[in-house]
């Protein structure tokens, strides 16, 4: 079952995740039903707090952007990125490894906003997949790119936090409307007794 992507102005984008502890059959079906609701909607990768809840965990499957190269190292190895994907991340470590780059960027909670936005060109991840397998390895381009967009949605962080200030100028109607039309949907939720 798809679930609904949560939009600009509804709090839980704004949360930073809580770490999880075990894997659980709840767990299984919730990453499950994140990986449809991303394909349904075209996504490459998809942040729990974009489906309403504050934890850390993302997933992610880059294969559809064939224009965009991604690099993966593992153990030292390099290997092909596609042959990773679909990919889970839970409680994610990053540290970056190279040089700030910018780069295309749009959000699923940002229906139409797409941005150049600066991000350190490679990193280093450890994580958790979904049979709770410690993951490590190191990566570049678009999938790096990714993992920054998404590991920031874990802490709470936007990719509008990472706009210039020009930038935010420039899509500042826009956003402005989106937070608008956010509010205005969950007031009238609210007065439905939806919520």
């Amino acid at each position: 079952m798809s679930l609904s992507v949560v939009k600009y102005g509804e709090l839980v984008l704004r949360q930073k995740g809580a770490r999880i502890e075990r894997m659980t059959p709840d767990l299984k079906k919730f990453i499950d039903q994140m990986f449809e609701t991303m394909y349904h909607a075209r996504g490459l990768g998809l942040a729990a707090q974009q489906v309403g809840r504050a934890l850390q965990l993302t997933v992610l499957d880059i294969r559809e952007a064939t224009g965009r190269p991604s690099t993966l190292e593992i153990e030292g190895k390099t290997v092909d990125a596609a042959d990773f994907m679909p990919l889970v991340l839970i409680n994610p470590e990053i540290k970056p490894l190279g040089e700030p780059v910018p780069g295309p960027e749009g959000c699923l909670s940002f229906p139409e906003i797409y941005c150049d936005i600066t991000r350190p060109e490679s990193i280093e991840v450890k994580a958790r997949n979904e049979k709770w397998e410690q993951l490590s390895f190191r990566c570049g381009g678009l999938l790096a790119r990714a993992i920054q967009h998404e590991y920031d949605h874990l802490q709470g962080i936007l990719f509008i936090d990472r706009m210039t200030r020009e930038q935010k100028a420039e899509f500042k109607p826009e956003l402005e409307a989106l937070q608008a039309e956010t509010k205005a949907a969950l007031a009238a939720k609210k007065r439905n007794g939806l919520q």
